[in-house]
């Protein structure tokens, strides 16, 4: 008794009160016997780079040609304090902290092996592993701060030993080199890797799993086990399996997560299930959000009676955010969205501010042209670095809120406090769901199911992450709704100082004739407004329209597109 006494006190001083994460049939639970779904989000583009994340894809996918490029303007030191700085601005506690008050309850780690331990080829010692601080540091700091906030830390081997796949830019894979899958060398790095993170990571309850191959995209050859020819996938099976017996050496609480093949939904010839605490991870974009799109899973979830877990997801539009949270928390499917941080993006939690100067940098690299100085170029990048940090990101409010309000809650909200009097700006509209506080005819982007279904919902790719197609006017520093159809509309909660007529002076440009109508929520016409043409999309004028009854206090507000070709800048009320 009193063994057991003491077991179970070296257990609660061990975690605490801890949520030690594991799998239970077809569901994951802590540590108390509670469901838990994971609702994530993956810090891409810190550990590793992606070229389309710093505006490089053009001319630089994979991480080590942007870090060519970087060192043929600036050296290989300048280089290496570029990244330095970087890769501490990129994520601090500060990150953690608001995506724990966000709502997340998980983050995902997208690790690069290199920041770990050498490349095979740079091995002083053939075959042996040379073990870099730097990486484990980062990792220690992260669950540090995962631990404070209580939220899980799932880890993510996001660019493998040689590169574990075809799609150069998700692994960094040299193709001058030999990938994981050509190199014995590579693939026993990978397993002496994961075994390192388990021994150090053993105890840890806020480790939520291992996430052992981040999408893999090989084409493999052989047959399946039953003759077949179809790709077999078996050396990805038998790497997954080995990386877990290496694990469980020294690990045998924390879940493993593995993918299948072709960017982690090919599961062709999946070998017997080989332990007993493991999730299937899937990817989805750019698809339906409907059972059709995850049946495949949820049948290899039913099959096997284990977890499944939407292990990467994201770049689309909040209507496509907050239908897929709808259907994942119908099936009770965790996820972790891509990414956290990213240069120009609407379509994440936070926008990482471009400069003109890194913008001067991205022209010579794609055009060539007169090189920028040595001492202009570190200047611009070191900027770019501290827009990395956490106080100098933009907080994308409309994304967050169509991740988690929206998913339960139809109403729209306001958007900025709009008084009236005082000026109201067209990308200002509600908050909310489409339907309730705006309507779009191209709102989300659906290539993957159908290639005709391509769009960029919002086409101007400024501001917000709705259908609402928003420009920039690089004349006056604002924003405009443009690309307007017959039909669209755009919803705005005013609160009226006093119960009276108003004058409403639109600013808007447009090359047709046009009109709009203003109405309240309930449907009733409030005004009609006429907008001539003005000889351009970006040539503004203003038309008033007067007698615009408001009631005092809270006013909806809906502005209706009878034509196509309308321009918004601003409504004044006065």
């Amino acid at each position: 008794m009193k063994r057991l006494i003491l077991l179970s006190v070296l257990l609660l001083s061990q975690f605490g009160t801890s949520q030690l994460l594991k799998t239970d049939g077809q569901k994951i639970i802590n540590d108390k016997g509670e469901n838990i779904q994971l609702r994530g989000l993956g810090l891409g583009g810190w550990m590793l780079q992606e070229g389309y994340m710093l505006k490089t894809a053009d001319f630089a996918g994979p991480q080590y040609k942007i870090k060519e490029k970087i060192a043929e303007l600036i050296g290989e030191d300048g280089m290496k304090d570029f990244y330095k700085a970087y890769l501490k601005n990129g994520i601090t506690r500060q990150d953690i902290d608001f995506l724990t008050q966000a709502g997340f309850n998980s983050v995902r780690l997208p690790m690069h092996y290199d920041l770990y331990t050498l490349p095979i080829e740079k091995e002083p010692v053939k075959g042996q592993n040379t073990w870099l601080e730097e990486g484990f540091k980062m990792t220690d700091d992260l669950l540090k701060w995962c631990a404070a906030n209580k939220i899980y830390l799932i880890l993510d081997l996001h660019a493998a030993p040689g590169g574990q796949g075809n799609d150069v830019n998700i692994s960094d894979n040299d193709k001058t080199k030999p990938s994981l899958w050509e190199s014995i060398e590579n693939q026993e790095k990978t397993i002496a890797l994961w075994k390192k993170l388990a021994e150090r990571y053993k105890d840890e309850p806020w480790i939520g799993g291992y996430d052992l191959i981040n999408e893999p995209n090989i084409n493999f050859t052989g047959k399946n086990p039953n003759g077949t020819d179809e790709m077999s996938n078996a050396p990805l099976w038998k790497l997954q399996k080995d990386i877990t017996t290496a694990i469980r050496e020294t690990d045998k609480k924390h879940i493993i997560f593995i993918e299948g093949n072709g960017w982690g939904n090919n599961y062709n010839g999946l070998i017997p299930i080989w332990d007993s605490n493991m999730a299937f991870s899937f990817h989805k974009y750019w698809n339906y959000n409907n059972d059709e799109t995850i049946q495949s899973i949820l049948d290899l979830r039913k099959k096997h009676n284990i977890p499944i877990w939407l292990g990467e997801t994201g770049e689309n539009s909040n209507v496509w955010f907050t239908e897929l949270i709808q259907l994942l928390d119908r099936h009770n499917i965790g996820y972790a969205f891509w990414p956290m941080k990213k240069i120009d993006n609407i379509a994440g939690i936070t926008n990482v501010k471009i400069t003109p100067e890194y913008e001067k940098l991205l022209n010579y690299w794609k055009n060539g042209g007169e090189k920028p100085s040595k001492d202009y170029a570190t200047k611009a990048l070191m900027q770019i670095a501290e827009n990395y940090k956490f106080n100098n990101v933009e907080i994308k409010n409309d994304v967050i809120d169509a991740m988690f309000r929206q998913v339960n809650d139809n109403s729209a909200k306001p958007f900025k406090n709009h008084q009236a009097p005082g000026r109201i700006f067209a990308s200002d509209y509600d908050l909310g769901r489409m339907g309730s506080a705006y309507l779009d005819r191209d709102f989300v982007n659906l290539w993957v199911s159908d290639p005709k279904k391509r769009s960029e919902w919002n086409s101007g790719q400024q501001m917000r992450n709705d259908g609402v197609d928003i420009y920039h006017d690089s004349v006056t520093n604002t924003y405009y709704v443009g690309k307007t159809e017959a039909g669209e509309w755009l919803q705005y909660t005013i609160d009226a100082k006093s119960e009276k007529n108003y004058t409403f002076s639109i600013r808007y440009a447009g090359k047709n004739n046009t009109g709009i109508r203003l109405e309240d929520a309930s449907g009733k016409l409030l005004a009609k407004v006429s907008l001539p043409s003005t000889g351009g999309d970006e040539n503004w004028k203003t038309v008033s329209v007067k007698n615009v009854s408001l009631k005092k206090g809270t006013n909806k507000i809906r502005l209706h597109f009878e034509s196509d070709g309308s321009n918004l800048n601003y409504f004044e009320i006065e």
